[in-house]
């Protein structure tokens, strides 16, 4: 635990000189983008460790450390990307703004991981933890859906509708988490629900820029899947309170 609170700490430090460098020159803007890399690496690495010594009997809290980390790089990739858009701009610049945006986000994701960390062995409180940040990362995917930023790669109308199955199965684990209360059943919850969400808000923005498919149906489209992950996200949160 003392590792990952320690490299974690480094982390910050990394990303405020990230952030700062913005607006020096190319070269050290590349120097803090290799140690802030090669931090999260490290970072990685101790939160695998702790993974395994909570043993193997408990694979589900596993997962919800692993995912902690993931989206502390995910957070750290975009942010490399904000702050190379940002390089050089003024300060009122759209670039300047979603460097900030990154820069909040990863500061959510290292403060979750560090809260995930700290209450991991504690048998009382680490499903309920994990269901919060289950929460918060539907809510940063959700943010990325409704961007004007289209998808990388398009699918079919079929193979969204292959991926709401996901969302059935994990919102009936949820009514059984809810009715239960049994911490792991919440953890398996909030590892399903972030997968299924993860998944459904993907697949229904390739889908809906599929080339034959209308622009007024892409809206609607859009809209739907966004009231869909908002639903769930107010069934997380009964579950939650629960």
């Amino acid at each position: 635990r003392e590792g990952i609170l320690k490299t974690a700490k480094a982390l910050v430090e990394d990303t405020k000189v990230l952030v700062q460098n913005a607006t020096a020159s190319q070269e050290k803007l590349a120097q803090a983008a290799q140690s802030s890399v090669s931090t999260i690496t490290r970072l990685a690495e101790v939160v695998k460790l702790g993974a395994a010594s909570l043993g193997s009997e408990d694979p589900e809290t596993q997962v919800v450390l692993i995912n902690a980390v993931k989206d502390v790089a995910k957070a750290l990739g975009d942010l490399i990307g904000a702050t190379k858009a940002a390089a050089g701009k003024a300060g009122d610049d759209p670039a300047v703004y979603q460097l900030k945006n990154s820069a909040k986000v990863m500061v959510t994701n290292v403060t979750s991981l560090l809260k995930t960390v700290k209450a991991v062995e504690d048998e009382a409180t680490k499903g309920t933890r994990a269901l919060e940040a289950t929460i918060e990362h539907i809510r940063q995917e959700l943010a990325v859906f409704s961007s004007p930023v289209p998808p990388t790669k398009v699918s079919t109308p079929e193979d969204f509708i292959r991926m709401t199955k996901g969302i059935t199965m994990a919102t009936a684990k949820a009514v059984a988490a809810g009715n239960s209360c049994r911490q792991e059943d919440v953890i398996a919850t909030a590892n399903l629900s972030r997968r299924a969400i993860a998944d459904m808000l993907r697949a229904c923005k390739e889908a809906a820029y599929h080339p034959e498919v209308s622009g007024d149906v892409r809206q609607r489209a859009l809209r739907f899947g966004k009231e869909c992950a908002d639903g769930y996200l107010e069934l997380l949160e009964h579950v939650l309170v629960v």
